[in-house]
């Protein structure tokens, strides 16, 4: 969000807003792209210019100083309202304290899902009238969070939006949307910032070694400051493609499971890249298996996708990890 002093949240946004600004403006945006490079941060960042009562017509930067946007800023306003599954808002701050939260609530697992409930009473909000300047605004994010039923909730009002009622429909993976969910938005995609812009943010950041960790995100700065701030530096995600070589988990079986498998799966596609005398992505080539067997890489790489969409079974982590390494040294071998 913006706020008083009008900066940016993340500086690769003013080329974005730019862009937006330009283009056709429909009631429903669908901003797609990679996940760690703010699309959230920017939804939230539209919606204020969009519900802003000091902005320039032509613009898509907030003032930040306006009664509009620093409700936004408080997450008070009464015009904007912010799907998000329960799993996620600690993680994006935008959490929310409901003082009514009987204990037995307080003890489920967040959710992971936006559910029907959430997108019901979404609907309902677009069909009360605006409180402040006209204007109200619906951001949903990821959508994929959507099951069916509510993902079909919110497309009938898509279908027949409410008068000056605006949504922003953010997704990673806009092939898991219904499809007729994406014919009823505008899309427009968010790519990865430019290098030099990421890196001189992530170095602002107390990144270490940023372009290692930036290349190994697949340019995604906000996913490298996360690895950072975990605790990952350039040595350990180096490590990835020696122990695999090796044969030795030991310096992955710290690892969150579902970061192993993402790391494999660009191992993976690295060393086809350089089968095929393609510069890789996310390794150093130093790093990588100059010839392997390309059947028993795809192979490989088939499980791991399997793997990847079981994300949540209760895996033995020590266990599933060894498993791995053993196989992806057969496959590079």
């Amino acid at each position: 969000m913006v706020g008083a002093d009008g900066r940016l949240p993340l500086p690769w946004f003013d080329a974005a807003l730019n862009d937006l600004a330009r283009a056709p403006r429909g009631h429903a945006l669908l901003l797609h792209g990679p996940a760690g490079v703010g699309q959230f941060e920017l939804a939230i960042v539209l919606g204020q210019a969009w519900l802003c009562e000091d902005r320039p017509n032509d613009s898509l930067r907030p003032c930040g100083r306006c009664a509009g946007c620093r409700l936004i800023l408080a997450h008070s306003h009464p015009d904007m309202l912010v799907l998000l599954p329960e799993a996620m808002r600690d993680a994006l701050g935008w959490s929310t304290d409901d003082g009514d939260e009987d204990a037995t609530e307080a003890k489920k697992k967040p959710s992971r899902e936006i559910k029907v409930d959430a997108v019901r009473s979404a609907v309902a909000f677009t069909q009360r009238t605006a409180s402040r300047a006209g204007a109200k605004v619906v951001v949903v994010h990821p959508a994929e969070a959507m099951n069916g039923i509510a993902a079909n909730t919110l497309l009938k009002t898509l279908e027949e939006p409410p008068l000056a009622v605006r949504f922003i429909v953010c997704t990673s993976a806009p092939d898991q949307l219904l499809p007729t969910i994406r014919s009823r938005c505008q899309p427009w995609r968010f790519g990865v910032p430019a290098v030099e812009i990421a890196l001189e943010w992530l170095r602002e950041q107390g990144v270490r070694d940023a372009a290692i960790l930036l290349a190994g995100a697949g340019g995604q700065p906000l996913t490298a400051r996360e690895w950072h701030a975990g605790g990952l530096d350039a040595e350990g995600w180096r490590a990835v493609a020696v122990a695999v070589r090796r044969g030795d988990a030991s310096a992955l079986i710290r690892w969150p499971v579902p970061r192993v498998i993402e790391a494999m799966l660009k191992l993976v596609h690295d060393s086809a890249r350089l089968g095929q005398g393609a510069t890789p992505r996310f390794f150093d080539a130093s790093l990588l298996t100059p010839a392997c067997d390309t059947a028993k890489l795809a192979a490989w790489g088939r499980e791991l996708l399997r793997l990847q969409r079981q994300a949540d079974h209760p895996w033995h982590a020590g266990l599933l990890i060894e498993t791995l390494v053993t196989q992806g040294q057969h496959a590079l071998a």
